[in-house]
């Protein structure tokens, strides 16, 4: 097996702690990397350097293996220091490096600062996401969260509700359908993915009573796409097929904007929801929180969703 690469993000926030909580729920299951300055783990952490990612190839159960990283600043909790910022952007490049020579299964990354980030290394980024993908070569990608109960993709993502009419063009949903449906191919392991897709206005419009954009051209992109081969359901009210008995009729579903989106999964999943990044030519997956700098090393961090993260990173770098 090759590891699971799990960055350090922002080592004032709880990404290193929920990733000592993560190794300690699976070292004995998964092979996992963490990459980043150790001195900025918590106290007492056992942990093993290691030179290369095949040192870290078995689970470890007696320490974490870490590939260090050495940092400019060291880590107050609670407190971003821009002299990090240029270690944690490093280190974010370093994980996809191994990733595409092999080495690693997967890239996890832990909950990066992007304020810290701009005022110390000048990220020129709007996030990790688009970061990855300039990574990855410039690469189209979109953005699933996922968990047992539900996979669920965006189509526009953090922009105002107000610009979310005109920024949703066939084009863009076209491109989304196909990033998400080569992603259930390729990445779970789904030969025939079966893809929901709901409808931009109350009631997917209700026959233009309540919007025009079913009508004029989601419904004909869906039914093209669909005899060129996708299995796509849709459009659908949204207030109507995130329950379950809705849920078991497709794969994956695509939302209109953010909270069409995330609103189900954090409601039905809150803690075990994963932010997976479809379209990358490595595999990469994320917890679905912040860095969270108000419980930062009190010991009181939940893990889960970490844990979830790379579990769901494992799996995917083993189809």
């Amino acid at each position: 097996m090759k590891p699971v690469v799990v960055t350090c993000g922002e080592p004032a926030g709880i990404g290193p702690e929920i990733a000592v909580g993560a190794w300690k729920a699976l070292r004995d299951t998964v092979p996992m990397l963490w990459l980043g300055d150790p001195r900025h783990l918590p106290d007492g952490t056992p942990v093993t350097l290691v030179e290369n990612a095949a040192q870290a190839a078995k689970p470890n159960t007696d320490a974490l293996p870490v590939l260090p990283h050495r940092f400019d600043g060291n880590a107050q909790r609670g407190i971003a220091d821009p002299a990090n910022a240029k270690g944690v952007v490093a280190v974010i490049a370093r994980a996809v490096a191994l990733a595409q020579a092999g080495q690693a299964s997967a890239v996890c990354t832990a909950p990066i600062h992007k304020k810290a980030l701009k005022d110390g290394a000048n990220f020129a980024y709007p996030g990790h996401t688009e970061y990855l993908a300039a990574l990855g070569g410039d690469c189209d990608v979109v953005m699933m969260l996922a968990s047992e109960q539900l996979r669920v993709v965006p189509a526009t993502i953090h922009i105002p509700l107000a610009d979310v009419a005109g920024s949703l063009t066939p084009e863009l949903l076209r491109r989304t359908i196909e990033i998400t449906d080569s992603g259930l191919r390729k990445q779970f392991g789904l030969p025939s993915p079966r893809i929901a897709i709901s409808g931009l206005n109350p009631h997917a419009g209700e026959g233009g009573a309540m919007g025009q954009q079913e009508l004029d051209w989601i419904a004909p992109l869906i039914i093209q796409m669909q005899t060129e081969g996708f299995d796509l359901l849709g459009p659908l009210p949204a207030d109507t097929m995130f329950h379950a008995a809705a849920r078991a009729g497709y794969d994956a579903a695509i939302a209109m904007y953010h909270d069409q989106a995330l609103i189900p999964i954090k409601t039905l999943d809150f803690d075990r929801g994963v932010n997976v990044t479809l379209g990358l030519p490595f595999i990469r997956t994320s917890p679905d929180h912040g860095t969270a700098f108000d419980i930062a090393g009190q010991g009181i961090a939940n893990p889960t969703s970490m844990i979830e993260a790379i579990k769901m990173a494992h799996r995917m770098g083993q189809s």
